[in-house]
């Protein structure tokens, strides 16, 4: 019997196939896809005080995007993810539509938490260099990739 599975929207580190699967081994990539309506923040603040990524809505209307990509993942192994993102504590799950090749698909993906919010916040190097390797290994845009590379990080 195939096991159950869901939808999960990465953006952050996660968008690292080797990254995400060895936090859920049974991951799949579905593709990239587009969670319009939103802009990707660096702002969510971590276990180890640096900042870490976030989707954050801007609204109706807006032309940001957000660029990330859909895995597949056995529902056995989602408590374990909710654990390691830090689900109830620094992030709260939601249920967003992304934009693929394919169409629109629902997924699950995680926002920060108001409280765990802070701009001043800055990622560090190695943190930024898991977003850059998954962005670079699913073919997210270059410009979208030139964005991520401006992004400034601390040692």
């Amino acid at each position: 019997m195939e096991a159950a599975t869901y939808l999960y929207f990465a953006y952050g580190s996660n968008m690292s196939t080797a990254r995400l699967t060895a936090r859920t081994p049974s991951a799949r990539v579905v593709g990239p896809g587009r969670l319009l309506g939103h802009a990707l923040r660096w702002h969510k603040r971590g276990r180890d005080g640096s900042g870490k990524c976030d989707v954050a809505v801007v609204g109706a209307g807006s032309t940001a995007v957000v660029w990330g990509v859909l895995y597949r993942i056995d529902c056995v192994e989602k408590a374990d993810l909710d654990r390691i993102e830090g689900l109830g504590v620094g992030y709260d799950e939601h249920e967003v539509v992304v934009s693929t090749v394919a169409g629109q698909m629902a997924a699950r993906t995680y926002r920060a938490r108001p409280g765990a919010v802070n701009p001043a916040l800055r990622p560090r190097r190695w943190y930024k260099a898991h977003v850059l390797a998954g962005a670079r290994e699913h073919g997210l845009p270059p410009s979208y990739i030139e964005m991520i590379e401006g992004v400034e990080a601390v040692p």
